[in-house]
């Protein structure tokens, strides 16, 4: 997964979990896409600082979904709904030649493995 993708996804998940002081700065890095001194400048700190600072956020956030898997379930379930997706387009596209019966067991069987992973 791109890196940028990956921290913001874990932002997105654990953010909140950090001191308002910490996100402010993350968000101004990741999501900004601010330089060190740029942020260095704002806030007062040195650029050294700045990037201590992000470091440490991203192994807490890491550390968050080590334990809680939030983002991998996210990501799996996601994928799991584009499956569905592609079912429901097949029967579609061979205007019903699929028996419905296959196709929702396939729907099922995938839905089954969603509730699995909640």
């Amino acid at each position: 997964m791109n890196e940028i993708l990956e921290q913001a996804l874990l932002y997105d998940f654990y953010g909140e979990l950090l001191t308002s002081h910490q996100k402010e700065i993350y968000e101004q890095f990741v999501l900004e896409d601010l330089s060190l001194s740029e942020i260095a400048g704002e806030a007062g700190i040195s650029r050294q600082g700045v990037h201590d600072l992000v470091k440490r956020c991203q192994k807490t956030l890491e550390g968050y979904e080590e334990k809680l898997h939030l983002v991998e379930k996210f990501l799996s379930i996601k994928e799991k709904v584009h499956e569905i997706d592609k079912v429901l387009d097949s029967y579609e596209s061979k205007d019903g030649e699929q028996e419905p019966k296959e196709m929702i067991e396939r729907i099922r069987r995938i839905s089954d493995t969603i509730i699995e992973e909640l």
